[in-house]
């Protein structure tokens, strides 16, 4: 037992002792020795005060134990040993702390006193008191627009949707508990996580699930100290079954939020409630945060959600189109599919543009629309230096036709000309690799591997070539200024 003597005096300590060795005698007594052994032997005495006999026991669990198996006799012998005016409280030890930390324990009352003390500046309060939740408490804060019907499944997210999945059917049974999902802006971190609470709550009304941002909780908890209500704010988080937790990398050196999080995040755990956080790193990468809160992030299921790949780009494009009943040429798919690689925000964000404009113009979706209204899109994307330019800045130097550069020939100048292009487009762009072969006659990613090392090799081994590369790195370089 570890007790922390600035709060209890040694007398108070030694009277507990005395007051529950009575009564443990005669609990071991009438329930024989292998139940005393396992339920009583542990069970250490605190302090005794004011009629009130406070008793610590090692876990939620135990405790739990304890008042749905032992209550009657715990009344019995406290009456009998005591008097009938005593009462009996628990000290739960919910963390056993570590070199850095103390111990954290709550105070909670016997179910069976007929006058349990609560939360005021003269008695005991008890965090886990399940107050009955009003309508407006219970409101999960979900967008009910995301669900898994709308969230597109491909390589880059499947074992984080498949997770989504199974948590949704058991929550807090599986062993994903906790779900950390991670991953860069815009590639749907938010959308499966609140998919997850939409889908629990249209399977179990009954469940009070809670998305909450990282920083509406940190500024909650703020607001709390500010009140002095902390108790409350911790109450609430405590009756929560499902929370969703987004962008916990947001309590980065909140030392404070994260001493609280981590209390309400190991009693929601001990209970099976399910805890779903978003981050953009993985749990290793989190500085600023406790350790032993970073260690129970990896307690289930990390999975990340990466950069769509082509064929879940071309699934995206195709169901928004669907969902807004505009079809779409093969030629006009391909081409936003490769030309918008970054994110799925912003692949959004290109197709609400080009069915924004196609409305304006009245003008049906054809490729040239889609050039046009990527022009600027694209160009922002790629750092102000877009594929279509460096094809034509390097086209006009060696004073080809920009068609030239897709074309099938194998022209000592043309071949050269098109590695160029590439290499460049591979150092001035985020585009993927097969994405660059794409803009260069549907080249695959191993021809554009191939003509970056070609240039690199020329580079080392040819002034000539090295002048000429250099003279087009100028002119690149003018247009990112």
């Amino acid at each position: 037992m570890i007790i922390d003597s600035s709060v209890f005096s040694p007398h108070m300590l030694n009277d507990a002792a005395i007051a529950w060795n009575k009564c443990r005698l005669q609990i071991k007594e009438r329930i024989g020795n292998q139940a005393y052994e396992t339920w009583f032997k542990p069970i250490k005495p605190v302090k005794i005060e004011d009629e009130l006999l406070t008793i610590q026991v090692p876990s939620q669990f135990f405790y739990e134990w304890l008042e749905d198996h032992y209550v009657q006799l715990i009344r019995d012998v406290l009456d009998q040993q005591l008097g009938k005016g005593f009462q009996l409280e628990y000290s739960v030890v919910i963390d056993q702390g570590d070199a850095n930390s103390k111990p954290f324990t709550v105070q909670l009352p016997n179910v069976s006193n007929t006058n349990v003390r609560s939360g005021n500046g003269n008695g005991f309060s008890n965090p886990f008191e399940h107050r009955p939740l009003n309508q407006g408490d219970t409101n999960p804060q979900l967008n009910p627009s995301y669900s898994f019907d709308n969230f597109i499944e491909g390589d880059c997210n499947r074992l984080a949707r498949s997770a989504g999945v199974a948590i949704a059917q058991r929550p807090g049974v599986t062993s994903f508990n906790p779900l950390m999902l991670y991953g860069g802006v815009g590639l749907g971190k938010t959308h499966l996580a609140q998919a997850i609470g939409n889908e629990i709550k249209r399977k179990m009304p009954e469940k009070f699930v809670l998305y909450v941002s990282s920083e509406k909780f940190a500024n909650q908890f703020f607001e709390a100290i500010q009140n002095h209500n902390i108790q409350a704010f911790s109450n609430f988080y405590l009756q929560v079954d499902v929370l969703i937790l987004d962008d916990v990398q947001f309590f980065e050196k909140k030392e404070k939020t994260q001493e609280t999080f981590f209390h309400i995040f190991n009693h929601l755990h001990q209970l099976g409630k399910q805890i779903i956080m978003t981050s953009d790193r993985p749990p290793k990468d989190l500085v600023g945060l406790m350790e032993r809160l970073v260690s129970r992030f990896k307690w289930g299921l990390t999975a990340d959600l990466q950069q769509p790949d082509y064929e879940t780009r071309i699934a995206i494009i195709k169901r928004k189109m669907h969902v807004d009943g505009i079809h779409i040429q093969d030629n006009v798919l391909e081409y936003l599919a490769y030309s918008v690689d970054t994110n799925i925000r912003e692949l959004e964000g290109v197709l609400i543009s080009l069915i924004a404009n196609s409305s304006l113009v009245n003008k049906e979706i054809d490729l040239e629309l889609a050039k046009q209204t990527l022009k600027s899109i694209v160009h922002d994307i790629d750092s102000e230096v877009g594929i279509d330019y460096i094809q034509k800045t390097v086209a006009e130097y060696f004073k080809i036709q920009v068609s030239m550069l897709s074309d099938k020939t194998r022209k000592k100048e043309i071949v050269i000309a098109r590695q160029l292009a590439m290499f460049f487009a591979k150092e001035y762009t985020t585009h993927s690799l097969k994405t660059i072969g794409y803009y260069f006659g549907g080249r695959d990613h191993s021809t554009v591997i191939h003509a970056v090392q070609s240039i690199n090799d020329m580079y080392d081994t040819n002034q000539s070539f090295k002048k000429t590369v250099d003279e087009l790195r100028k002119k690149l370089k003018l247009k990112s200024i």
